[in-house]
């Protein structure tokens, strides 16, 4: 790269902030008017608790082993593919590669519904420290606080 290149590469990305900064200090520009990023934590936890609700029904819902079956249930497809199997037909083992499938794709699922559920939660106590944290740290010097819009002010 030689150094025109260089230069001009620099001016290009100088002039690309200025745009976005400008952008973001509009009404009606990216941030729809309003001066601050809003994560709403009625809505975290509104996802958070459908995917946890999502893996308690998963985990009722999708066994077709029968592993959470009562002794009296009326059998598992488990069983019907071992009774198959002594009945010498091949269907049995692909019946019990079948579950086995099925039920490593349903745990990898309940994985991710956890997780997810996990994280939002975590995500919504972690915002609500950090904005607090920010909000003690940023003031006016009336006491108010300082909007995070503003903050962009300090790196120009």
């Amino acid at each position: 790269m030689t150094w025109d290149e260089w230069d001009n590469a620099k001016a290009e990305v100088v002039a690309q902030r200025q745009v976005s900064m400008r952008l973001n200090q509009l009404p009606g520009g990216p941030g729809g008017g309003q001066d601050d990023l809003v994560v709403n934590q009625d809505d975290l936890g509104h996802v958070g608790h459908e995917a946890f609700a999502l893996h308690g029904q998963l985990q009722k819902q999708a066994d077709i082993a029968g592993a959470g079956i009562d002794k009296e249930g009326a059998g598992s497809t488990m069983q019907a593919a071992a009774a198959l199997k002594t009945s010498g037909f091949a269907l049995g083992s692909e019946l019990e590669t079948t579950v086995s499938v099925w039920t490593s794709q349903v745990n990898t699922l309940l994985q991710a519904c956890a997780h997810i559920s996990n994280h939002l939660d975590f995500s919504q106590k972690a915002h609500a420290q950090g904005d607090a944290a920010i909000a003690a740290s940023l003031r006016n010097r009336d006491g108010s606080a300082v909007p995070s819009s503003r903050i962009a002010e300090y790196f120009t």
